[in-house]
């Protein structure tokens, strides 16, 4: 395939499994390898923010160096500031302070960069961009993170908002749909994989308040499937390409054993580099 105006890169999230998407990500800024369009979901929005800004390995920092010397994911966080990703450290003082986000070059980019998010309203998702206020873009990047149970609710534009992986964990579609006909996919879930959690009806006291918000939710693990043999199916006739983890993983959603974080991102970087290198073959 050949980069041109009408090819997306979607990036799926996952939690800590996002680090596998850092590590191709990092590849891809190596090789200097950019797409016009990018559509991110949850981690993976919050490791695309540093592949618009043209900065390797602070997304890595971030998932791994930063995990193990500030402790950010416990439960200590989530009964201070409800919840478990404590957002003092991520959404303050990393952006601001820790490894300060390159604003300049990100609003600069004239790429096209949305983050998924899910409207607690409409149990619907949203696709939001930002480029000029920092504040908004802080927030869009939050909501789209924002995991259902262990997570306050973030308000953007006076909307509640959730994790976008609620309802669009993988958005391909989306990306079609805005004219991007020809797509690169960073799962992190090896082929083959689907969802084994169980659905379950919600008692009436969770998120009472957002009835649309509950139906998504009861229908989430279903919905992520038929995305994944979406995936698969359109890989399969040579409609995408898929950069994904060649094995099971040995991550969860939030993970915090650095050895493994570490070898996941390595292999992200790997598989990214084997991505470039066939991309490059090309020309």
């Amino acid at each position: 395939m050949h980069i041109t105006a009408n090819t997306g890169l979607v990036l799926e999230g996952g939690g800590m499994r996002g680090v596998f998407t850092s590590g191709v990500l990092d590849a891809l800024m190596k090789h200097e390898v950019y797409f016009p369009y990018v559509v991110a979901v949850s981690a993976g929005a919050c490791n695309g923010l540093s592949y618009m800004s043209r900065q390797p390995r602070r997304a890595r920092y971030s998932n791994i160096d930063m995990l193990e010397k500030y402790d950010y994911i416990s439960l200590r966080s989530l009964l201070q500031h409800g919840s478990i990703f404590d957002p003092d450290i991520l959404y303050e003082r990393f952006p601001e302070e820790i490894v300060p986000f390159d604003y300049d070059t990100y609003e600069k980019n004239p790429a096209v960069f949305e983050m998924v998010t899910t409207n607690c309203r409409t149990g619907r998702a949203m696709y939001l961009s930002e480029k000029h206020d920092h504040q908004r873009l802080t927030a869009i990047a939050k909501a789209s993170s924002s995991l259902p149970f262990v997570s306050q609710i973030t308000e953007v534009d006076g909307i509640p908002m959730l994790d976008g992986g609620i309802v669009d964990s993988i958005p391909i579609v989306r990306s079609i749909d805005t004219g991007h006909h020809e797509n690169v996919v960073v799962l992190t879930r090896n082929r083959g994989y689907r969802s084994r959690e169980l659905e379950f009806k919600m008692p009436r006291f969770v998120y009472k308040e957002y009835p649309r918000l509950r139906v998504a939710l009861s229908r989430r693990v279903e919905e992520y499937n038929k995305q994944l043999e979406l995936i698969e199916r359109m890989e399969d006739w040579g409609e995408v390409v898929v950069i994904r983890p060649e094995r099971p993983l040995e991550v969860g959603r939030i993970s915090q054993d650095v050895d493994k974080l570490e070898r996941l991102y390595e292999e992200g970087f790997a598989l990214g580099e084997r991505f470039c290198q066939r991309l490059q073959s090309r020309l």
